[in-house]
């Protein structure tokens, strides 16, 4: 293989666990968020809805 290759596919590599890591932070700060408590114990309930 040659060194250009390896040297993408490391790049890829790093910068995908960073983007990666980066973007589950930014879901659990959303999910945890003090003020979407109520927008999320609402959806939970749906199914246990009797409409």
């Amino acid at each position: 293989m040659s060194d250009t290759y390896r040297t993408l596919a490391e790049f890829a590599q790093t910068f995908g666990l960073v983007y990666f890591v980066a973007l589950f932070a930014v879901v659990l700060a959303y999910a945890l968020w003090p003020s979407r408590q109520k927008e999320f114990d609402a959806a939970a309930n749906v199914p246990l809805r009797e409409d």
